[in-house]
């Protein structure tokens, strides 16, 4: 779609829905739209029914996060129109302990897509029917995409043959890989390749 096009469509939505859009950008062939966090449903019912729009299929709904941010992240929905050919690519910024609402009632697929979205980031959304993780087990600790959850995790699980169930465990590391220096990707090898010698000044 062209860039001229995706202009247009900018000037439609931010005419129409001026109340809800903070800003809009056109990159990598597609149209971003910030918007503000009490306008979403609404918002959203207006790029699936309005005729310049008809964004009926949603393809995503995911986050970024951006812990020194205040608001530390960037709630993000794709949609594609199939009648119009285009994309669009609306984010809202959001706190920590705020709640963003569902739009399962306007799109139905919402409702994994948010599943996921609150699992992998903690990110609660009012409205959901059915609002638990969907790709960690019930009893997982933390949410693994925030940019401080440690890259081990914190327990781990295994199928215990002799109690006949699956038990959890605190992580144990055979190498704190934490303390790894990263002067040599073969640390710890048998041989040393030629050139991938440590710098005299490393080894003491």
């Amino acid at each position: 779609m062209s860039d001229t096009a995706l202009r247009e469509l900018a000037e439609v939505i931010t005419l129409k829905q001026g109340d809800a859009v903070l800003s809009t950008e056109i990159a990598h062939g597609e149209l971003n739209v910030e918007i503000t966090l009490a306008s979403i449903p609404a918002f959203m019912d207006f790029l699936k029914s309005d005729q310049a729009c008809k964004f009926s299929t949603l393809v995503d709904i995911t986050a970024v996060d951006y812990p020194s941010r205040d608001k530390r992240f960037d709630v993000v929905w794709h949609f594609l129109s199939m009648y119009q050919n285009h994309r669009i690519r609306v984010k809202c910024a959001v706190r920590e302990d705020d709640v963003v609402p569902s739009i399962t009632g306007v799109y139905p697929a919402a409702n994994w897509f948010e599943r996921e979205t609150y699992d992998m980031y903690g990110i609660l959304f009012s409205g959901h029917p059915d609002l638990r993780r969907i790709l960690t087990d019930y009893g997982f600790r933390g949410h693994p995409l925030r940019k401080d959850f440690p890259t081990t995790g914190y327990t781990e699980l295994r199928y215990d043959e002799a109690l006949k169930r699956v038990v959890y465990e605190p992580v144990k590391l055979v190498q704190d890989y934490r303390q790894f220096d990263f002067m040599s990707p073969w640390e710890g090898a048998e041989y040393i390749l030629p050139g991938d010698e440590k710098p005299e000044a490393a080894k003491g």
